[in-house]
């Protein structure tokens, strides 16, 4: 019979594993993101920034630099060499002309569109040793998990 205290303890183990496990996959999949940018004319940072914009929408250059936890002077320069590279133009907000957001041109969302595809076929590859039942119970465990991590 198992005590509360080595419950505990196995459980506790359960969770090391799968933080363990989580930090593993998220540098592999930072890892083969930068392999995949390697072949487009942008830095990983920029392509984050790109992905908060094709996924959010236009916004401020403060309302990015805090999605992406980086200084307003870092996100000003990122942008700037994103301007030059049109993927992306800041625009005048239509309600307020002293505030400026950054908006994603169609260069930019093409380039963002691509490189999630070939991400979602390498996971797709990833996934061929996996049933069609554990493949849907990783996405609904998944993104139960992510509901839980945005609500905390």
């Amino acid at each position: 019979m198992i005590n509360e205290s080595e419950l505990m303890q196995h459980d506790l183990d359960i969770v090391a594993r799968i933080e363990k496990d989580l930090r593993y996959i998220a540098a592999i999949i930072k890892q083969k993101g930068r392999e995949l940018l390697s072949n487009y004319t942008i830095t990983p940072p920029q392509f984050v920034a790109l992905q908060w914009l094709f996924e959010e929408g236009d916004m401020t250059i403060g309302e990015l630099s805090n999605k992406m936890y980086l200084a307003f002077s870092t996100t000003t320069d990122l942008i700037d060499r994103m301007e030059k590279n049109e993927l992306v133009v800041r625009v005048k907000d239509a309600h307020d002309r002293r505030v400026v957001r950054i908006h994603l041109l169609d260069k930019g969302k093409s380039m963002i569109d691509e490189v999630i595809k070939k991400r979602q076929v390498y996971l797709q590859d990833i996934l061929k040793n996996f049933s069609s039942d554990e493949v849907l119970l990783l996405k609904d465990n998944l993104i139960k998990l992510h509901h839980e991590m945005k609500t905390e």
